[in-house]
C-alpha cells in the first residue's frame, strides 16, 4: 500500500469511544463517523447525509402503506402559520412559545402579522378543516403529512432533539369521542407494529399523565422504548384531542339528527428521533447495528485477493452481486482501500451482512456471511448464498428484535418505596415499576426531587417487557408518599 493510501486510512478508521467510558461521546461519533449526519452552520440544526436519510426513507416505507391501508392520504400544510392562529389555542400556544421562530421581515418589509415557522400543524389544519367539513358526509377526514417543524431548542443532540427536524403528523376529525377514542389506538397500534417488526425497538405502550399530556388534548397515549444507557426515549405519540381545537376553530357539522356539532379530533406523530433510538438500542462500541428491514443495505460483498487473482475475484463478485437483484447489495470493489479497511467502514454503519469472496473461496465456490449483530461467520456455497441470504437477514431482524426485549425486562425493575425507588434510579437505571397514588403533586416531585418521570400508565392486556413487573407490582401503594394507587406506573429517566 503506498503512503498516501495508508495515511488516508488511518484518519478514517479511528477508534470510537466505549460506551462505557462516555456513551454521549459514543453517540456523537457514531452519528457521524458513520455519515448519518454533519453539523449546518446554524446552531441547533443538522444536515442529514445520504446514508442516514436513507435510514429515514426506510422508516417513511415501514409507516406510510400501514397509513394509507387505514383509510389516511397524504397531503402538505404551509411551513408559516400566522401569530394570530396559534394565540386563538392559548394553553397550545403557552406550551409552545418558548420554542417557536418567528418571521418579521419578507421582502425587505415588515410584516403586518407576525409568521410562526410551525413547531406543530394543529393551528394550520384545524384552519382548513373548518372550511373543509360542513357534514357528517365530509368526515371522518384522515390526513396525513411529511414534513419539517422548528423548535428553538436550548439543548440539542444530532437526531434526538435539533432545532429543524422530520417528522410526520397525522390529523384526523370524527363525529363521536368514541370513534376519535378508537382511531387514537389504532394509531398507537400502528407505531407499536412497525417499531417491533421493522425497527427491532421492544417498546412499551401507555397513556401519558395529565402531566405529560399534549396541551389541548383530551388524552395522549406513547410508545416508549429504553436505550441502551438506561434511559427511556418517548418513540412515538397518539393523541386524542377532543373537541378542545374544534371549538377554538369552530370546526361544525351538521350530524344526522340535523344539529350542528363540534367534531372530535386526534393528532400523531414519530420522527427522525426515531434514527436515534436505532443507534442507542442497537449499536455498539463498533459502530452501528441496523435492523435489515430499516437497513440501506442488506449486505455488502466485499472481494478479497492479491492483485495478480483481482479480475477472477472481481468477475465472481459481480456474477454474485447480479444474482442477489431485487436486495440492497453494494458490491465494494474500490481499490483504494484495503479488505480490512472495507470490514471496518461497512461494521461502523452498521450492514447486517459481510459477504467475503476470495481466491480460496472460488477454489471452493463458496463466499463468506458475515452477521453485523453477532460476528458469527457461516460458509454459503456461492449458488445458494441467494437462497440463504434473505434467510439470514430474517434471523439477523428477530434475534435484534429478542435482544431489544430481553434487555429491556431485565432492565426493568420493581420497587415498593422510596428508599429502593431513589436507590434503583442511582445504581441500576432503567425502566422502573412502581405505585403511583394519581396525584400530580406527588408526581411533580418525584421528577424534582430524581429526575425520573411517568413514561406511561402501561395499556391493559398488551404484552411488553415490563409486563412480567406490572403483575407483580398490582396492590403497591404510591413510591413516594405511600398511599393507595389504582395501579402501577412505568418511571424512567429520559432524553
Amino acid at each position: 500500500m503506498n503512503g498516501v493510501r495508508g495515511v488516508g486510512e488511518k484518519e478514517f478508521v479511528k477508534e470510537i469511544t466505549s460506551r462505557a467510558v462516555d456513551y454521549s461521546q459514543w453517540y456523537v461519533d457514531v452519528v457521524t463517523r458513520a455519515e448519518l449526519m454533519d453539523y449546518a452552520p446554524v446552531k441547533g440544526c443538522m444536515v442529514i447525509r445520504p446514508y442516514g436519510y436513507g435510514i429515514w426513507e426506510r422508516i417513511q416505507g415501514a409507516l406510510d402503506p400501514r397509513f394509507k391501508a387505514t383509510g389516511h392520504e397524504n397531503a402538505y400544510f404551509p411551513l408559516f402559520i400566522p401569530e394570530s392562529f396559534l394565540r386563538r389555542e392559548a394553553e397550545h400556544f403557552e406550551g409552545f412559545v418558548p420554542e417557536v421562530a418567528w418571521v418579521t421581515r419578507g421582502g425587505g418589509e415588515e410584516l403586518a402579522e407576525p409568521l410562526a415557522i410551525r413547531p406543530t400543524s394543529e393551528a394550520m389544519i384545524c384552519h382548513m378543516f373548518a372550511r373543509w367539513v360542513q357534514s357528517w358526509r365530509d368526515l371522518p377526514v384522515l390526513v396525513n403529512q411529511w414534513c419539517n417543524v422548528v423548535r428553538w431548542e436550548k439543548a440539542t443532540r444530532p437526531f434526538l432533539r435539533t432545532t429543524e427536524f422530520l417528522w410526520q403528523e397525522g390529523h384526523t376529525c370524527h363525529a363521536t369521542e368514541e370513534e376519535a377514542e378508537a382511531e387514537t389506538r389504532q394509531m398507537l397500534g400502528i407505531y407499536c407494529d412497525c417499531l417491533r417488526e421493522d425497527l427491532a425497538l421492544a417498546v412499551v405502550p401507555g397513556r401519558k399523565t395529565e402531566r405529560e399530556k399534549f396541551a389541548g388534548a383530551l388524552r395522549t397515549y406513547a410508545v416508549e422504548a429504553l436505550m441502551s444507557d438506561g434511559k427511556a426515549l418517548q418513540a412515538g405519540t397518539s393523541h386524542n384531542l377532543g373537541q378542545f381545537f374544534a371549538r377554538v376553530f369552530n370546526i361544525l357539522f351538521l350530524d344526522r339528527d340535523g344539529r350542528q356539532k363540534h367534531v372530535w379530533q386526534t393528532s400523531w406523530g414519530v420522527s427522525t428521533r426515531l434514527i436515534g433510538a436505532l443507534i442507542m438500542v442497537h449499536g455498539d462500541d463498533r459502530g452501528l447495528v441496523l435492523p435489515p428491514r430499516i437497513a440501506p443495505l442488506h449486505a455488502v460483498i466485499v472481494p478479497i485477493s492479491p492483485q495478480r487473482r483481482r479480475e477472477e475475484v472481481l468477475t465472481a463478485a459481480r456474477r454474485l452481486h447480479a444474482g442477489l437483484a431485487g436486495m440492497r447489495v453494494r458490491l465494494d470493489d474500490r481499490d483504494e482501500h484495503s479488505p480490512g479497511w472495507k470490514f471496518n467502514e461497512w461494521e461502523m454503519r452498521g450492514v447486517p451482512v459481510r459477504i467475503e469472496l476470495g481466491p480460496r473461496d472460488l477454489e471452493a465456490s463458496r463466499a463468506i456471511l458475515v452477521r453485523r449483530d453477532s460476528g458469527e461467520r457461516e460458509e454459503v456455497p456461492l449458488d445458494g448464498v441467494s437462497r440463504r441470504l434473505p434467510e439470514l437477514l430474517a434471523e439477523i431482524q428477530h434475534a435484534m428484535y429478542r435482544r431489544a426485549w430481553d434487555f429491556t425486562s431485565r432492565s426493568t425493575r420493581l420497587v415498593r418505596d422510596w428508599t429502593e425507588f431513589r436507590t434503583v434510579l442511582e445504581e441500576q437505571r432503567g425502566f422502573v415499576v412502581g405505585g403511583w397514588c394519581g396525584d400530580e403533586d406527588c408526581e411533580g416531585h418525584i421528577k424534582t426531587e430524581t429526575g425520573a418521570t411517568i413514561r406511561c400508565l402501561p395499556l391493559e392486556g398488551v404484552a411488553s417487557p415490563v409486563s412480567d413487573a406490572l403483575r407483580e407490582a398490582a396492590g403497591l401503594p404510591c413510591v413516594h408518599c405511600g398511599g393507595r394507587a389504582p395501579g402501577p406506573v412505568v418511571f424512567a429517566r429520559a432524553y
